[in-house]
């Protein structure tokens, strides 16, 4: 494994979120080290986009028991704001359009916000034009997107771009990418996982959310989770990803079945 400081980022213990009054998680148990590269995979309605919105404080998500652990301080009770400030980043799978705020405006005021808080530099628009554009060559993004408005017109894959431009802009301790991979041809894949690749250190970590391996085969996790009615059922290394591609969840059931009968 990549990490050897032991030391845990997050810890989320007996979680359980919904609603309007559906209860979606169901108990959901998961620690991260610094230096760790987690997959959340499962089927559409198994609670992985839940989980990690969770993370973030979507105000749509109700914590009805558990906790979240960030750095040792209770995460549940931080506003979404103060989550994103202490380092969490959610790169969402529907990425919203925000029609007449220039990209860069966007870009500068998030990573002001973020370095205001830390206590370190700002940067004024022409020091901001420089440092963006050295981020952007990571992603193979064109200059001409800071002037165009938040995703506004954006293709799939140049969406995904600008999230993990975002990203890389402000240098998170934990990146919960939510369904990245979705949309995105090949070509648009490679270099999207180029950029995480790029950014994840052993210092922070991420969790990847994700329907299918082939996202795993451009960033290798070091855990796989496989969550299905809001809980995890099996966790694994990479070869646990090749095994779903392989088989299909049902397999999972099968798994689980012979493991009974064993220990029966």
């Amino acid at each position: 494994m990549k990490n050897e400081n032991n030391q845990i980022l997050l810890d989320v213990q007996n979680l359980y979120a919904s609603t309007q009054d559906t209860e979606i998680l169901k108990g959901i148990n998961l620690t991260v080290k610094r230096g760790e590269i987690h997959a959340v995979m499962g089927l559409n309605g198994s609670g992985k986009s839940t989980f990690a919105k969770v993370l973030a404080g979507h105000p749509d998500y109700t914590v009805t028991q558990g906790k979240i652990q960030f750095e040792q301080q209770d995460l549940l009770a931080l506003p979404p704001e103060e989550r994103a400030q202490a380092g969490v980043f959610l790169a969402f799978q529907y990425p919203i359009e925000i029609p007449g705020v220039a990209n860069s405006q966007f870009l500068r005021l998030a990573y002001n916000t973020i370095q205001s808080k830390r206590g370190t530099d700002e940067l004024d628009p022409l020091e901001f034009d420089d440092f963006v554009r050295g981020k952007m060559k990571l992603l193979e993004m064109n200059p001409d997107f800071l002037d165009r408005s938040v995703n506004e017109g954006f293709s799939g894959g140049e969406k995904k771009r600008n999230e993990i431009l975002q990203m890389a802009l402000l240098e998170p301790k934990l990146g919960v990418l939510d369904e990245t991979d979705s949309g995105l041809d090949i070509d648009a894949l490679k270099i999207v996982a180029k950029g995480v690749n790029h950014l994840s250190t052993e210092q922070n970590a991420m969790i990847l959310i994700t329907h299918y391996q082939r996202l795993l085969d451009h960033i290798v996790p070091d855990y796989v989770h496989v969550m299905e009615a809001g809980r995890i059922i099996k966790t694994g290394g990479k070869e646990l990803a090749l095994e779903l591609e392989k088989h299909g969840y049902d397999w999972l059931h099968g798994d689980r079945q012979n493991n009974a009968g064993i220990s029966a």
